[in-house]
């Protein structure tokens, strides 16, 4: 039996590990070419190992170092798509970053961090893929759960993820005469090495007490549905998926 995304092609922006680099690996599974787009020399070697995890299962890869918060990168970034595998189908961009701090200690060098990072960058990912992802594609980016929930401390990240859920809805508007699905995904807070620095471990354990079995969401738990989004939902779009164990809901 043929997988799904054979003959397609994906851009992973963040693609190299934790939630970005199981994407990479899931897509791979199901038959598609990525290419693995990480931000750092740090990141260099996970980016190659999940590279290598791709050809491995019988797909194209290629990697793309760069900071997509300046948009000549992300121009750049899916122009190294359509070089490495001649189109692209799937662009999933999983990029973030996590601040916990009150407002009033807030800087302004931290929001507009958390801004370009989390808005901007999203934002000119969107512009690109509807330049360049082909007819019939599909755009998935990752925001939080933190968007329906009513707490202290994250005004930056979550106030910068916010405004996605907008741009995700204009988008799918603006690219769906080309039958291109836009969606966000919202996780709840995620078992990986970014959250546990913003948070006490007695905050952690309330956190987890939120959700389902009380634990923290998995990056297994959200590789199935970008999964499902990119290959098998293709009608839905312009939505955001809270994909958190109930631990917040609207």
């Amino acid at each position: 039996m043929t997988a799904p995304l054979t003959g397609k092609s994906a851009i992973v922006a963040a693609g190299a590990k934790n939630l970005g680099g199981l994407i990479s690996r899931t897509l791979a599974d199901d038959g598609a070419n990525v290419l693995v787009h990480y931000h750092s020399d740090a990141s260099a070697q996970d980016a190659e190992a999940t590279a290598a995890a791709v050809r491995d299962a019988g797909a194209k890869a290629e990697t793309f170092q760069g900071d997509l918060t300046v948009p000549a990168t992300v121009t750049d970034l899916f122009a190294a798509g359509v070089d490495a595998f001649g189109s692209v189908d799937i662009a999933v961009n999983t990029t973030g970053k996590v601040l916990r701090k009150p407002i009033v200690e807030t800087t302004e060098a931290e929001y507009d961090s958390m801004f370009d990072i989390n808005a901007k960058a999203a934002y000119f990912f969107l512009k690109e893929a509807g330049r360049t992802v082909a007819d019939g594609g599909r755009v998935v980016t990752i925001l939080t759960s933190l968007l329906a929930a009513f707490t202290d401390g994250y005004s930056t990240y979550a106030g910068a993820k916010s405004p996605v859920e907008h741009f995700t809805r204009a988008a799918a508007k603006e690219f769906a005469g080309r039958g291109i699905s836009v969606n966000s995904v919202a996780p709840g807070p995620m078992d990986t090495p970014f959250f546990y620095p913003q948070e006490t471990p007695e905050r952690v354990e309330f956190h987890k007490s939120q959700a389902l079995d009380g634990r923290l969401t998995r990056i297994e738990d959200i590789a199935p549905l970008v999964r499902f989004l990119v290959a098998d939902g293709g009608w839905i779009t312009g939505q955001t998926l809270f994909a958190n164990g109930g631990y917040t809901t609207r």
